[in-house]
């Protein structure tokens, strides 16, 4: 009798997590699919159910970090911004603690301490610096088709090229020299290998754009404002960028 009782015991709890486990893996199909299609609004509120189901898991922690830069970075009033830029940015951390070798971690890590120094004091820029390009070259050596960590890593050297005379010198002295990088060609070449890999995504293409403007080439910037004119917006990213992409030639011409 206590047999039988133990055995149908058993029996129930392997049915429960069994259960419980698919729920997750349909919840997460569809927090990944809103995902993908940018709907961040509907993700948002997916992930942070996975976290709670289950909060060692590396790939709700990436998503839901990079889910919460993007909602945040679109939706939330400015005063907002920077809880959720925080929150990634703990969600990062964790995942990389769950699994170093984990691109994605490193990904949305160092995605969400770009928002997050964005705004901030050349001096706090600096001292962040060297710490967003270890985890965005970490992130490209563990899987160099994410077309995301070349153009953080494009936006950093262009930030690092645009620092002036005083800035570098605080870079040399407190922080012990420029970090590796940090010019107006190494910004170039990053966004170029983003637009291979995502060759209809607007920002990467205006962020080109603009990094040839501040090198002074504007030809080449108004050449590549005009290609991503020409393609179709798909996302909240691809709006915006139109609109700065019909701001930045209106000024060059």
């Amino acid at each position: 009798m206590k047999s039988t009782i133990l055995k149908l015991v058993l029996l129930l709890t392997v049915i429960s997590i069994s259960a419980f486990a698919q729920t997750n893996e349909e919840q997460y199909a569809k927090a990944l699919k809103f995902k993908t299609a940018y709907n961040y609004k509907e993700a948002l509120p997916l992930y942070q159910a996975l976290l709670k189901a289950d909060s060692s898991n590396v790939s709700y922690l990436t998503g839901a970090a990079y889910v919460y830069v993007k909602y945040a970075f679109y939706y939330l009033p400015e005063a907002e911004k920077m809880n959720y830029y925080n929150i990634a940015g703990r969600l990062g951390q964790k995942a990389i603690k769950v699994n170093d070798a984990s691109a994605d971690a490193h990904y949305v890590y160092a995605m969400a301490l770009g928002r997050i120094y964005e705004n901030a004091s050349s001096k706090v820029k600096i001292a962040n610096s060297k710490n967003i390009k270890t985890h965005i070259d970490k992130s490209i050596s563990l899987n160099p088709k994410i077309a995301g960590a070349y153009h953080i890593l494009g936006r950093w050297h262009r930030t690092i090229a645009g620092f002036n005379g005083f800035e570098k010198a605080m870079i040399n002295s407190f922080f012990g020299g420029v970090p590796e990088g940090g010019s107006y060609t190494d910004a170039v070449n990053s966004f170029m290998k983003a637009i291979a890999l995502e060759p209809r995504f607007m920002l990467h293409q205006f962020e080109l754009a603009e990094t040839y403007h501040e090198m002074g080439k504007d030809v080449e910037a108004k050449l590549w404002l005009k290609k991503a004119l020409e393609l179709t917006p798909v996302c909240e990213d691809d709006i915006k960028a139109k609109k700065d992409c019909e701001a930045l030639l209106k000024k060059l011409d």
